[in-house]
This record gives C-alpha cells, sequence and structure tokens, in this order.
C-alpha cells in the first residue's frame, strides 16, 4: 500500500476537523525502522461521517457496525486503507468478537488493543507518536506484553494466545512474564477459536524464519497439544529427544512454505496411504491435523504428499532411473529435496544419496527427463484394446521402459506392448 495515499487519506480527514493517526502495525514497523506492508488509520469520525467525507464510490462498508469502512485509492489504483473509528468494546461473549462497541477518545481506544506494541498511534503529518500504553518502552525492550490484565485481552479473543507467541517469535522479542503465564492458564480455550482462524496464525508462524522459537514457545505454553496435538503426542510426550531434532528441521529448513513447515512439524505422525483412508483418517494422523485445521485442498495434498514420500530420495540410488525421473518432475520436487536432506542431516543419517540425485539431476538433459510419452491411451484404443484395469498397467510399463533408456521409438513401445500381451 501506499504510503503517500495512507497519509492523503489522514490529511482529508484532519483538514475536515476530525482527528486522524495512522494505528497498530504500521506503527509499530515504522518505529523498528521497517517499511509497512499496510496501514490502519484512526479517527474520531464516525462510520457515516467518514462515507460521507470520501464518498460512497470510494468507500466500502465492510465492518460499519464496528466502525470500519475502507476507503479506496483514485480510479485505476490499487490503493486502500482501512479507517476505524476510535471505540470501546463491550464484553466478548464468544471470546472472538465484542457484543457491542461505543465510540470513545483515542487514549480509550489503546487500551482496548492487543499488545503494547500494536497500540500506538502516528500522526504522520505531524510525525508525531502518541503512545498511551508503553508501547515504545517494550519496543526498545524488544518485549510483546499485552495492554492492561493479560487475562483480560486473552478472555476479550481467545485468539490472542497465539498472536502473544507469534509477534514474540517473528519479530525475536521476548514474552512479557505475566502475559505468558496468562496464556499458559487459558491454552484450552484457544480451541474456541475458528480453526480457520489458528490455521491463518500457523501459517504466518511457519512460514516465518523464526518458526521453530515459534513451535517451542507453542509447547511451553501448553498451546501445541490443543491446536496440533498429533505433533505434541508424537514428538514432545512420545519422543522428547525427537522434538529437539524436529526443532532443529524447522529451524534449518530455508523454504517460506508453510506446507514444508508443516510436514517437518509433523514429520513423526503417521501418514495413511491413498486410498478410502483418505477419506476418513484415523485421528492422530496428519491428514486428520490437515482436515481439523480446514487447510486448503492445495495446502493438505502439499503436506501429505511430503508426508508420503519421507526416505523416497534416500531408496532411489537403488532403484531403477525410471522412478528417479518420475520423482524429479514432481513440482514438489524442491522442497522434499530440502526438507529430505536437512532431517538427514539432523538425523545423523549418510548424505549420500542427496549428493547423487543433485548430480544426476544436473546431468540429464531436459527433454530425457520428462519426455513427451511414446503411446498413449488413444494409441492403445487404436489398436483395437478395450479400457480397462489393465490399461494403466500396460501404460507404466511402457513409460518406465522410456525412462529407462530401454526404449527410444513408438514402434519399440509397441513391441513392448506386444511382448506384454503374450503376442
Amino acid at each position: 500500500m501506499s504510503r503517500d495515499f495512507a497519509t492523503a487519506v489522514v490529511r482529508e480527514l484532519t483538514a475536515a476537523g476530525f482527528t486522524a493517526y495512522w494505528a497498530g502495525g504500521c506503527v509499530r514497523d515504522l518505529l523498528r525502522g521497517i517499511d509497512p506492508n499496510d496501514y490502519d488509520v484512526a479517527t474520531n469520525a464516525r462510520p457515516e461521517q467518514v462515507r460521507a467525507l470520501f464518498g460512497p464510490r470510494r468507500t466500502l462498508a465492510v465492518g460499519e457496525s464496528f466502525g470500519v469502512i475502507i476507503v479506496l485509492g483514485p480510479k485505476g489504483s490499487t490503493d486502500k486503507v482501512e479507517v476505524a473509528t476510535f471505540r470501546q468494546e463491550g464484553d466478548y461473549h464468544d471470546g472472538r468478537r465484542p457484543g457491542q462497541v461505543s465510540f470513545c477518545t483515542p487514549e480509550e481506544d489503546a487500551l482496548r488493543r492487543d499488545f503494547t506494541i500494536n497500540g500506538m498511534f502516528f500522526d504522520p503529518l505531524t510525525e508525531t507518536v502518541h503512545d498511551f500504553v508503553g508501547g515504545q518502552g517494550d519496543l526498545q525492550r524488544r518485549l510483546v506484553r499485552a495492554i492492561g490484565n493479560p487475562r483480560d485481552r486473552m478472555t476479550e479473543d481467545k485468539l490472542r494466545m497465539l498472536r502473544a507467541v507469534r509477534f514474540a517469535a517473528v519479530l525475536d522479542f521476548e514474552l512479557d512474564a505475566a502475559t505468558a503465564h496468562a496464556v499458559a492458564e487459558m491454552s484450552a480455550e484457544v480451541t474456541i477459536v475458528s480453526a480457520e482462524r489458528i490455521a491463518q496464525e500457523l501459517r504466518k508462524m511457519l512460514a516465518d524464519r523464526h518458526r521453530a522459537r515459534a513451535m517451542q514457545m507453542c509447547a511451553d505454553l501448553s498451546l501445541l497439544q490443543q491446536i496440533v496435538p498429533e505433533a505434541d503426542e508424537s514428538s514432545i510426550r512420545g519422543n522428547p529427544e525427537r522434538w529437539q531434532s524436529v526443532l532443529q528441521i524447522l529451524g534449518q529448513l530455508s523454504t517460506t512454505r508453510f506446507e514444508t513447515a508443516f510436514a517437518a512439524l509433523l514429520r513423526d505422525v503417521p501418514q495413511p496411504k491413498t486410498g478410502k483412508q483418505r477419506l476418513e483418517p484415523a485421528s492422530g494422523t496428519v491428514l486428520a491435523a490437515c482436515l481439523r485445521l480446514k487447510l486448503s485442498n492445495d495446502e493438505t495434498d502439499h503436506i501429505c504428499w511430503l508426508s508420503d514420500h519421507r526416505g523416497a530420495i534416500e531408496a532411489l540410488p537403488e532403484k531403477p532411473l525410471c522412478e528417479f525421473k518420475k520423482l524429479a518432475v514432481h513440482p514438489l520436487y524442491k522442497e522434499l529435496f530440502e526438507l529430505e536432506r536437512v532431517a538427514a542431516r539432523v538425523e545423523g543419517r549418510p548424505d549420500a544419496a542427496y549428493g547423487w540425485a543433485e548430480a544426476l539431476l544436473k546431468a540429464i538433459p531436459s527433454d530425457e527427463l520428462d519426455p513427451p510419452p511414446l503411446v498413449t491411451g488413444r494409441d492403445l484404443l487404436a489398436r483395437g484394446l478395450k479400457s480397462g484395469p489393465k490399461f494403466k498397467d500396460w501404460l507404466n510399463a511402457i513409460r518406465d521402459a522410456q525412462l529407462n533408456g530401454e526404449i527410444r521409438t513408438q514402434g519399440e513401445a509397441f513391441a513392448l506392448l506386444g511382448r506384454l500381451l503374450g503376442q
């Protein structure tokens, strides 16, 4: 998002006689010397006043009942900024959202936010920080601390327990002792939060380079057994030494893919093979974890494929060349290679297979790695063969022979087919 546009929104609100500041995470990032990814504006203008000022074509009432309006940039621009009215929030009956809101002063608005480092305001017109909660001091101390009573903040929104861990881990800050104590005491209540919101926090933690620290903090605060009980059962309680290996693997991965890191976290969790078990997985499996967290189909397939192919690369040197080629052209091969090689090194296994696979991949020309098939299903039908269970077997046998370099022409492929048919 454009900083200039976010400044222009504040300028327009201020010119109309309202108070307006940047708020939340963008202020935290600015004070850390980091360019924010987006900007939020807080103001004493009410939602209807914001809409009247910017016009109905440039505003979206996505959360008007909570005082939130989206202001869009000029025509042709992708800029947009969330403008929220300073507000106080009533009781949180469901541990997720307030029963009611009332508009208030900037200081009162700051006091209802989650952590001090996220509770500051910044006036871009005067370059003034407005800090009612001690956020600047906690930034200097590199501390994540709940605003006010930590239990009250966690009670209002149970997801804040995971957010506390994420901010501490990703920013490489410490977690305030009182805040950590409240999280540990209330950890069982995190399951009140929807699976989708929990999964979103996990994505952000596991895609970050501090993922190992995030998972250790989740374990220490009894959150991991609530959100990913499979990892807790297989590694932490099942085998504490293995848990340390899992953490080392997480720490050494260079990938930014959540799915690969999640597969590493679940490295010791059983994975049912493809088939009916995939439809009704037993609890305590990789697939069960994915389904419980309501991950997307693509994420689930990615994670399960990596889990299915654990140890596959180390077995390749003893297998026909076709097995290497088929694995190497898979879209997730690079992710598998990194995960398995890091795991082998952490677990003290020989590295030879990975060096062999790396060298072989460089040596094989791309047109030989995944050449067009010599024979297709249409070719078999054209020869008068009836479609059936054997079709796949015949095609696979011909393809394997082609990838092994045993046949190179369609004529040789049909000759092999004849042998398969006993002709």
